[in-house]
């Protein structure tokens, strides 16, 4: 399964993603820097930054600031992550910023429940701002 995550919502993309991989899917999400975080911009940063500082540098917890392993650790909070199934499940998820090489000839899927257009939301920002104002570098 690779799917555009271009102008797609986080969470339902998230949702979707996770149970294609507990099912034993493959799933390759490419331009996740392009994937939307709906709110106020102002509010959105505010949560993303308190989550970031939030602990202690060398006990956590760590919140990622790469756009990939971003979207990873939101997948990942759809996951039972700490059984077995949903270890293997996560291995299962790749994100990819841009479109590698490699997936270029290969056909990209979206999501209609997921994307922007089918909301009545007018506020929102991408994964990509969030993780240049967390101090994100490229990857």
């Amino acid at each position: 399964m690779n799917i555009d995550g271009s102008n797609l919502r986080i969470g339902r993309l998230s949702t979707v993603v996770a149970k294609a991989a507990l099912l034993g899917n493959e799933v390759n999400i490419f331009n996740v820097e392009k994937i939307i975080i709906t709110g106020d911009k102002k509010k959105v940063f505010e949560k993303y930054k308190q989550r970031r500082e939030r602990g202690a540098p060398l006990v956590g917890p760590y919140y990622p600031r790469i756009p990939s392993k971003f979207v990873k650790r939101c997948i990942r909070g759809m996951l039972p992550y700490k059984q077995t199934k949903g270890r293997d499940a996560l291995d299962r998820v790749k994100c990819h910023k841009g479109v590698p090489a490699q997936f270029k000839e290969t056909k990209l899927e979206s999501i209609p429940a997921a994307h922007i257009d089918n909301s009545m939301v007018a506020k929102f920002t991408t994964v990509g701002e969030v993780c240049k104002l967390l101090g994100g570098k490229e990857e």
